[in-house]
């Protein structure tokens, strides 16, 4: 909340309000759309002809056009420099497109469809600041090229896992597998393409719940209580705005990677713009957090064939992310008309594609940044650590017998879950060892621990 001094004061007049909001404060669009929803257009179309070079008269003109789809009754602006439509100070902003009609510079991330904004924050400027890819790349360079082989093939299936434990499943190998590739292309994956995203969902969710176009039916996110009675905790657009809100979020993406925003919040921005349009009945989530992946890997934030596992981050606060979820999704609800129909299926009765089309995605950056940080400075680091640390433990063990790997690696696992030793339980599985074989091998693995990097905080089971 921002306080300023009694002479700013505006009165009640709308135009002045809107002057005052333009010059001064970072735009939400949804607001600004819901004004001008709610006012005359007669009086925006005054203020234009009162002032038809004045910079605030312009944009709020432009922005009049750009949100509710209706054309003043105004000529083309005939003077005047061209003015941004966002202040690049306060706000995320894309390349320049000119809008000669209102001579404004449309510099926003995504088109009339869709287009979320984000504003410069402290605390986003901040994350930026830490340039944590740089970081990653850092940690890298301290490890082998076998260390990163196996920590990778390990990420892939941890960030697999986890994503899939986020919506509380267990994937069988199969569905694993097949997550597991598409992550591994994820760089490759083209989000201008429908059937490529159709073809995504299809290989992500059990084969009979495989879509073939986007979903044409209402659904909603919420969970069964005790008594039998549906809790409604999201409401996803109505399929008629689906198509729509899908070619802009299609051209939102491809634009934000084209005009080079800042990676990780464009990669926030398309993939919470694409979970609250939830194109599909099943998979949505998943292809929520593959899309993370792909700005990612598509934007080189993330180094060639890793993947900072983002989704164990989350599992570890599932809380935070839920919340910042339900600060998009819980004031939605109440801006929705809805209710059951005989067949206990979701009808809604108003208007709601705006909600979803213009929403200030600040918190959803912010949120996101926290996540790769996390990831890259705990999974990473622990991932890259705990290979490096087994490689020594297993030069260790067969330098006192030549064990095949497979042997070998057994025992050190067993070793590593009993705090360096072999248990007597599980002593009976390598009969072949004498005493003071296991003996040393056990000060060869604890001496490994020992010199591991102090990032391993815990062993992997």
């Amino acid at each position: 909340m921002e306080f300023y001094p009694r002479s700013y004061a505006t009165g009640d007049d709308i135009v002045a309000n809107l002057r005052f909001a333009l010059r001064y404060e970072p735009l939400d669009l949804g607001v600004l759309v819901a004004t001008f929803f709610a006012m005359d257009a007669e009086v925006v179309a005054a203020w234009v002809r009162t002032e038809p070079s004045g910079s605030y008269a312009r944009r709020a003109w432009f922005f009049y056009e750009y949100l509710t789809g209706k054309r003043l009754d105004v000529p083309d602006a005939a003077a005047g420099n061209y003015v941004e439509a966002l202040d690049a100070q306060k706000h995320v902003v894309g390349a320049r497109r000119n809008s000669s009609r209102h001579r404004v510079i449309d510099n926003l991330l995504g088109t009339p469809d869709l287009c979320p904004t984000v504003r410069r924050t402290a605390k986003l400027e901040g994350q930026i600041g830490l340039h944590i890819d740089a970081e990653a790349r850092a940690i890298i360079e301290g490890f082998d090229q076998a260390v990163l082989a196996r920590a990778v093939r390990h990420l892939f299936t941890k960030e697999t896992r986890a994503s899939f434990a986020i919506e509380g499943e267990a994937p069988s190998p199969d569905r694993t597998e097949r997550f597991v590739a598409a992550l591994r292309s994820a760089s490759r994956f083209d989000t201008g393409d429908k059937e490529a995203i159709v073809r995504l969902q299809n290989a992500i969710v059990d084969r009979r719940y495989a879509a073939t176009d986007w979903r044409s039916f209402q659904n909603f996110v919420g969970e069964t209580t005790v008594d039998l009675r549906e809790e409604v905790y999201f409401i996803c657009p109505r399929p008629e705005d689906v198509p729509s809100l899908m070619t802009g979020w299609m051209a939102l993406t491809e634009r934000m990677l084209a005009d080079g925003i800042e990676s990780v919040v464009a990669a926030a921005v398309s993939a919470f713009a694409f979970v609250f349009i939830h194109p599909f009945e099943d998979g949505n989530g998943r292809i929520h957090r593959f899309i993370v992946h792909h700005v990612l890997s598509k934007t080189g934030f993330s180094p060639d064939t890793m993947i900072f596992p983002v989704s164990a981050a989350i599992v570890r606060d599932q809380r935070s992310y839920d919340a910042v979820l339900e600060s998009f999704s819980t004031p939605l609800l109440s801006a929705i008309d809805w209710g059951w129909t005989s067949e206990r299926e979701i009808a809604v009765r108003n208007d709601t594609a705006l909600l979803y089309r213009f929403f200030d995605a600040t918190s959803l950056a912010e949120y996101l940044y926290d996540r790769v940080v996390d990831a890259v400075r705990t999974d990473l680091r622990e991932e890259l650590g705990f290979q490096a640390m087994f490689d020594h433990a297993m030069e260790g063990v067969r330098t006192i017998v030549d064990m095949p790997d497979r042997r070998a690696a057994l025992l050190i696992r067993l070793m590593l879950q009993n705090g360096g030793r072999l248990s007597k339980s599980k002593r009976g599985q390598f009969e072949e060892l004498t005493d003071p074989e296991i003996a040393a091998m056990e000060q060869a693995v604890q001496e490994a621990v020992a010199e591991a990097p102090k990032a391993i905080t815990g062993m992997r089971k």
